[in-house]
């Protein structure tokens, strides 16, 4: 049985390309390979998001919080709402391994449970939580490191470094701080990063002014060892802290792996899949890519608000070539 669009990844773009299908009467399915919204479910419980409700709406539904800036639970529940209310046919717990041309029919995906699905068009929405920007040095690998923050509470009265200054280490520092934790903020740069939510800033700010927060600002990490973390300042020196646990948070980046198996080709520079910004089409006819994994290193600046349009642009031109197809 062949569907017009498969499409890979249920977060919020997934989820806004389903619905433009179904809208379009186009038929679709949605391949996820852990539970719906994934990334988002493994965000800490506790987070508030950056946007206000409405730059998260998709397909002109309200999303409706109890304060100006939705919760982790308040967006899992809206998107929630919306596979369920546009009838999504979503399958979960189903990872797409492997996507190959199908002469004559569009393409074959090959799934984590020996099935194959069978596509006129595939849409690549996959996130890029689940690859972590590598630091690349000695004692990365180690159990005390994690490149995922969620809960504090195992690190009340711990050592532990937090490394990065954007919102996900500075938020994470906070927190750990206010539950018990020693914490050490690290980064290579010369302060805070400049997209540290407004509301956020004075509180980090401030705790590092009273030393609640030890910041260490313009240093590398040399390597991590079970009992401390080696630092190099820029002039070469060393500083090495005693420490229990590690969190690097450096950031994500899209699946490019993935992206190349299935034939996509990827800029050398900025890393971005080669497409149509029309149309969101990549160099191979009828796969499109959608969200973040169109972002290349550029991967971090890709939000709801500036992608939920990829859906529109992608089902209008799958629709465009149905239409011509039938005619033909």
């Amino acid at each position: 049985m062949t569907t017009d669009v498969l499409i890979i990844g249920s977060g919020p773009i997934g989820i806004a390309c389903g619905i433009e299908a179904t809208r379009r009467e186009v038929s679709h399915a949605i391949l996820e390979k852990g539970c719906l919204l994934d990334a988002i479910h493994r965000y800490p419980p506790q987070l508030v998001f950056f946007s206000t409700p409405e730059l998260l709406e998709i397909a002109d539904v309200p999303f409706v919080t109890a304060g100006g800036k939705p919760t982790r639970s308040e967006v899992l529940h809206y998107y929630r709402r919306l596979v369920e209310h546009f009838r999504l046919n979503v399958r979960l717990y189903e990872a797409a391994e492997r996507i190959e041309r199908d002469p004559g029919q569009g393409f074959r995906v090959r799934t984590s449970r020996g099935t194959e699905h069978r596509a006129r068009f595939v849409v690549i929405a996959i996130g890029f939580y689940d690859h972590p920007n590598l630091m690349g040095v000695e004692g990365e690998d180690l159990p005390k490191v994690s490149h995922y923050y969620r809960d504090p509470h195992p690190f009340w009265r711990r050592k532990v470094a937090v490394i990065g200054a954007q919102n996900s280490a500075v938020e994470a520092a906070l927190e750990l701080w206010r539950n018990g934790a020693e914490v050490t903020l690290i980064h290579r740069g010369a302060g805070l990063g400049s997209g540290v939510k407004y509301w956020v800033r004075p509180d980090i700010e401030n705790r590092i002014q009273e030393g609640s927060i030890r910041a260490l600002f313009g240093v590398e990490v040399e390597r991590i060892l079970e009992r401390s973390i080696v630092l190099r300042r820029s002039d070469g020196t060393r500083i090495e802290i005693e420490n229990d646990f590690v969190f690097a948070l450096t950031g994500y980046h899209p699946d490019r792996e993935f992206l190349e198996r299935a034939g996509v080709e990827i800029d050398p520079e900025s890393l971005r899949p080669v497409l149509d910004p029309a149309t969101m089409e990549t160099n191979v006819p009828g796969l499109y890519v959608a969200g973040v994994a169109a972002g290349g290193r550029d991967a971090n600046r890709i939000f709801i608000e500036n992608s939920r349009g990829h859906a529109r642009l992608i089902l209008e031109d799958v629709e465009s070539k149905l239409a011509r197809h039938g005619a033909a």
